[in-house]
């Protein structure tokens, strides 16, 4: 027998694939709606580390189960792209001066190479590159639709500045406030931005996601970013010198209007553009130290409710608009410009973060507030009488002051903040009535004043949609002074990037393009005079937001695809990615989608209309005594299961971990691949355990797999024999077969049906035990065994149908059909127990009457004896299960 040849078989079926392209998908009008599948993986961007052993375990699942629905008659959609503009290649472009171009496409090469060394059957001929200009044409006319529809605006607003790089950072470049490239402290710096107004949708991005078959981690993800609230808009009057309100107005958004007669001061965020002039020149030097500091802080140290609270007092005051009281305003950067108004009233009794500012900077606390239980203790623990004490004395001031004087538990500032649920107290004619009833009855009275108004508001920002970088799309707009802001005319498109020799950023937050004067420089698409073109370029994100659009009609040069191949393929049936993609771009591409569907450009409210997220495959890594990780290679095993740190003999404890190239954990799919083969990989990483779950890889597993492999290929060369499966077998070796191959035949179908890859391969390892055991095997139930093992390990199983004698392709063949009648127990296992502990057990025929079932299990041994000198009072009978007999 020869063993498995892997390094044979794999790069001749992969050459047969490329060169019959077996796996081009084509717009068949005959195939009906219910029967075509787009199954998409989320790209990749082709850093220039290639392939780690992640990116095949999304990408496996979606081969086997496209390889599945071809079997069974769809017609597929499965392409393959790459994210190509990206942060990497461009700071390799500084770095060395290399251009962006080339290293993506360096990279994108290798990682192509790769992937088809994993036998997916991807439509290469659809495969698409954003950083391309045939592809981002499309994406800068999609922008000009956002701009015309008025979803895309001009602002200022703050960035991660390097002062060393000079230069901006996008998030990801900061690490714990320093610039990843220079370690330089990373300030904020205010600049001109592009934004999409994302928030004009955030209602319907919302709604929607009851409507996709989506992982509701990824939902609740969703709906708690976009973040949606009812409340008020308040105004409050800023006060003159002597306290008096002016028409100036600070507007603040609370949630909780019903503890108005609770804020005790005001709060700015250190951008909010009243600072200056709230800002008295007394305070004026304080203030501005204050805001340096805050322009040093990211987002997340400012917000970090663990944090010491730090402010500076404006100079300045306003006036409540219900009490009347003058409150001090302050500027603090635990108030961030991007929430609500960037300003709120403060009400420190029953906000954590107010409360213990108010106590850093002593400030007074009022609380407006009381619970069920507080209101209850009114009246000796009865919440109806204690309430109506609580009227009573409102209605009186004198009665009301004396109520508070003596119940100061109830009425004054705890030491903490407390309950914001309960009754209104404090709070003139609102006092006594129940929350939700006062913040009804105030906002009410806001807008009856003109002093306030009902609003709903979400922690969803307007996404800032520029970048100050080279390597991205270029932004088709310019500037001309006497026009103003002016889109290309689409004819014009695509606007290209320039080719150029350096890429260091021009110092001043702008992106390099703003200093290539030639590209730079331009006349207006309106009037014909000089102008100057958009020199800020799109974020990654852009061309992700709608690639799986493109794939429908990638060579369309006229439009970004044809309305008919739109209406053939979408939505995506299956969406398979990481987790880590939960909000933004998923969140993203949502939103673009929403805006050509209302253009009347696509057809579904929804790209994707099911997603699962793939498990993360980690791996082993050695920790010591504090914590810390060990490189794998200072690490030795000094018996089974015992670690050692070598330079220190420190006793190590085996953890799982993130694969990481400093700990020399990371599984490189190359070397595992020329070792065991692309199936073995393959069917490894299905075999690891549940698709959506993490699990850490163990090369002695994937050990495992290559050995079954080899028994599937030494079973391939035993005799074969044309026994009629379907008739009458006289045989009992052969129906004890039939039966095996028709239940794993049932169990490959409904679990790869349902993306349960790892049971599906336990179970075809359960029917090749037996097949190795076995002298002659059928040959109908071998081929049906191979066209499943196919959408597994598709080399081997072309391999095998072709030694069936078969000249063609197997991944078009029909999958197997089973019959249920041979699927089913010859016999049934019944469970006899007595006062439902177990005490023996019988086998019967299925479907034995309860009668007979009854009969048999009282008639054994353990009945017997554990019914014996008692009483039965209940037998209870689940046929095909269990008699239970309840004795007393």
């Amino acid at each position: 027998m020869s063993s498995y040849p892997f390094d044979i078989i794999e790069p001749k079926w992969q050459r047969y694939w490329e060169e019959h392209k077996t796996f081009k998908a084509v717009e068949d009008p005959a195939v009906p709606k219910e029967k075509r599948k787009y199954i998409l993986d989320m790209f990749p961007y082709p850093s220039a580390q290639g392939l780690h052993v992640g990116h095949p375990e999304g990408y496996t699942a979606t081969d086997i189960y496209s390889r599945y629905l071809r079997m069974n008659g769809y017609n597929v959609l499965h392409p393959m792209g790459y994210d190509a503009f990206g942060l990497p290649a461009e700071n390799y472009a500084i770095k060395t001066g290399t251009h962006p171009r080339k290293t993506t496409f360096e990279n994108i090469e290798h990682f192509t190479s790769q992937i088809k060394s994993l036998g997916f059957s991807y439509d290469w001929d659809r495969c698409v590159e954003t950083c391309t200009p045939d592809y981002y044409k499309w994406t800068q006319w999609i922008f000009l639709q956002l701009y015309k529809k008025g979803l895309a605006y001009e602002s200022k607003t703050p960035i991660n500045w390097c002062p060393s790089c000079k230069t901006g950072l996008a998030n990801e470049e900061v690490k714990e406030g320093r610039c990843e490239r220079c370690g330089a402290i990373v300030a904020r710096k205010t600049i001109r931005q592009w934004i999409l107004k994302i928030t004009a949708y955030a209602d319907r991005l919302l709604e929607d996601l009851d409507s996709l078959d989506w992982p509701e981690s990824v939902k609740l993800m969703q709906r708690n970013w976009i973040g949606r609230s009812t409340g008020g808009e308040v105004n409050f009057p800023i006060a003159d010198k002597d306290g008096k309100p002016t028409k100036d107005l600070l507007t603040v958004y609370t949630t909780r209007p019903d503890t108005l007669f609770g804020a005790t001061y005001m709060v700015i965020a250190p951008e909010h553009p009243l600072v200056q002039k709230l800002t008295t020149p007394e305070q004026a030097p304080a203030v501005q130290a204050y805001i340096d500091l805050a322009a040093k802080k990211s987002d997340l140290e400012r917000t970090d409710l663990a944090k010491t609270k730090t402010g500076v007092f404006s100079g300045s005051y306003a006036v409540d608009p219900l009490n009347g009281h003058t409150i001090p305003i302050w500027i603090a950067d635990y108030v961030l410009i991007s929430y609500g108004t960037g300003a709120i009233m403060a009400v420190p009794a029953h906000d954590e973060r107010d409360w213990d500012f108010a106590k850093a900077f002593n400030l007074p606390i009022t609380k407006v507030v009381a619970s069920k239980k507080e209101i209850a203790s009114l009246a000796d623990g009865d919440e109806k009488k204690g309430l109506e004490i609580l009227k009573t004395a409102a209605a009186d001031p004198a009665a009301y002051k004396k109520l508070t004087e003596s119940r100061p538990d109830v009425f004054a500032a705890a030491d903490t903040c407390t309950a914001a649920d309960g009754y209104t107290i404090n709070s003139g004619k609102f006092t006594g009535m129940p929350t939700r009833n006062t913040i009804k009855n105030i906002i009410s009275y806001l807008e009856k004043e003109g002093i306030g108004k009902k609003a709903v508001n979400y922690k969803l920002r307007d996404w800032v949609f520029s970048r100050q970088r080279y390597w991205g799309e270029p932004i088709p707009l310019v500037h001309c002074p006497k026009c103003g802001t002016v889109p290309l005319d689409e004819k014009d498109l695509p606007l290209k990037l320039p080719d150029v020799k350096t890429y260091q950023p021009t110092g001043t937050g702008e992106s390099p393009l703003a200093g290539i004067t030639d590209w730079v420089n331009c006349t207006c698409p309106k009037c014909g005079g000089p102008a100057k073109r958009e020199t800020n370029t799109m974020p990654q994100w852009a061309g992700s937001c709608w690639y799986y659009l493109r794939y429908l009609d990638p060579d369309n040069y006229t439009e970004f695809a044809a309305k008919d191949k739109i209406n053939y393929w979408m939505p995506v049936d299956l969406y398979v990615g990481g987790a880590e993609h939960a909000v933004l771009h998923l969140l993203y591409a949502r939103f673009w989608h929403k805006v050509l569907y209302d253009l009347g450009l696509v057809n579904t409210k929804e790209p994707f209309q099911r997603l699962v997220n793939q498990g993360m495959i980690t791996s082993f890594a050695y920790q010591r005594a504090n914590k810390t990780l060990v490189p794998t290679d200072e690490v030795e095993e000094t018996s089974p299961g015992v670690y050692e740190e070598k330079a220190t003999h420190e006793k190590l404890e085996q953890v799982v971990a993130k694969m990481s190239k400093s700990l020399k954990n990371v599984i490189n799919p190359d070397d595992v691949i020329k070792q065991y083969g692309a199936d073995s990989v393959r069917m490894y990483e299905m075999f690891m355990g549940p698709l959506t779950l993490s699990k850490p890889w163990n090369t002695q597993g994937l050990i495992g797999i290559n050995r079954f492999l080899e028994k599937v290929w030494t079973v391939s060369e035993k005799p074969m024999s044309d026994v009629d499966l379907c008739g009458k077998l006289a045989d009992d070796n052969l129906v004890s077969l039939r039966k095996l191959y028709a239940q794993t035949v049932k169990k490959v179908t409904d679990d790869t049906s349902s993306l349960s890859f790892n049971t599906a391969i336990s179970q075809m390892m359960i029917f090749i035990n037996t097949l190795v055991k076995t002298d002659e095997i059928p040959k109908s139930m071998w081929s049906d065994f191979v066209k499943m093992l196919a959408c597994y390990a598709p080399h081997l199983g072309e391999e095998l149908w072709q030694k069936l004698g078969h000249t063609g392709t197997i991944t078009y063949e029909p999958w197997p059909v089973f019959s249920e009648t041979y699927c089913k127990d010859d016999v049934k296992t019944i469970v006899v127990m007595v006062n439902g502990k177990l005490r023996d057990k019988f086998t019967t025929e299925p479907g034995t009457e309860k009668e007979i079932l009854k009969e048999k299990a009282f008639a054994t041994d353990g009945a017997r004896k554990f019914i014996a000198g008692k009483q039965i009072v209940k037998t209870v009978v689940v046929p095909n299960k269990l008699v239970n007999f309840v004795v007393k």
